[in-house]
């Protein structure tokens, strides 16, 4: 799925410009690729939904730059951007420029489809582990998400990576024996209250230590007999 966004040429970097951009209502970005970077700005709203829009993130942006007298066409993705830390207003955001014949590499969420397990309507407890998946595909093929259905799941059950199917094209980078999905038992407040006093009485049955003292070091500094000796001579004279 593409996305579109209209963005503006800029001419000045650094700070100072980029604030000047700020208080004028606008976002300062920029588009990486080729070796190069294109400075650019944009409406907060466009950057608000390119951001908070799952497309942002996996799918393509076609950008539409216009500036010095005339407009192009780039395809990209989103890379980065920046937040206030205080106000969360947004400071900055970094696109990459993608070439529509090589290979990307982003991130996909994973999508739970079907009815409710089998497992789950037993009494189980559907936990979802994996929730995003490193791939590795042409632009074009870049899946909006991962389905996975989870309706058959027993309890006990679950899906790895390897039992994922993805559309043609995509290779998955995770470690295939990654658990994306299982059904659980649902633990008994009875067996849970038994495993926290179970742990409660071996915490207390560890061996009591000196405060600020060290056996070895208490033995080795403790003196021999000729010591003693020694001493109570010393004492006598005295």
């Amino acid at each position: 799925m593409k996305f579109e966004i209209n963005v503006q040429r800029r001419e000045k970097a650094g700070k100072g410009p980029a604030r000047e951009l700020r208080r004028l209502g606008r976002i300062p970005a920029v588009l990486y690729g080729s070796g190069q970077s294109l400075l650019l700005s944009m409406e907060p709203k466009v950057a608000r939904d390119v951001i908070l829009s799952q497309v942002g993130h996996t799918g393509l942006l076609t950008v539409q730059v216009t500036g010095d007298g005339k407009q192009e066409q780039r395809v990209a993705v989103l890379q980065d951007y920046q937040l206030d830390p205080i106000i969360g207003t947004i400071l900055h955001v970094d696109l990459f420029e993608v070439s529509m014949d090589k290979p990307l590499r982003v991130k996909v969420p994973v999508t739970i489809m079907g009815e409710t397990p089998i497992g789950v309507k037993e009494g189980g407890v559907l936990q979802n582990v994996l929730r995003e998946f490193h791939i590795e595909c042409l632009p074009a093929q870049i899946p909006d998400h991962i389905e996975v259905d989870t309706s058959n799941l027993n309890i006990g059950e679950g899906f790895h990576v390897k039992d994922v199917v993805v559309p043609e094209g995509v290779k998955v980078l995770d470690d295939e024996e990654l658990m994306v999905t299982h059904v659980v038992a649902k633990i008994s407040e009875a067996k849970l209250e038994a495993l926290l006093s179970r742990e409660v009485e071996e915490g207390g049955q560890a061996e009591p230590k000196a405060e600020g003292v060290d056996k070895d070091k208490a033995e080795a500094a403790a003196p021999t007999g000729d010591a003693k000796g020694e001493s109570k001579a010393k004492e006598a004279k005295k």
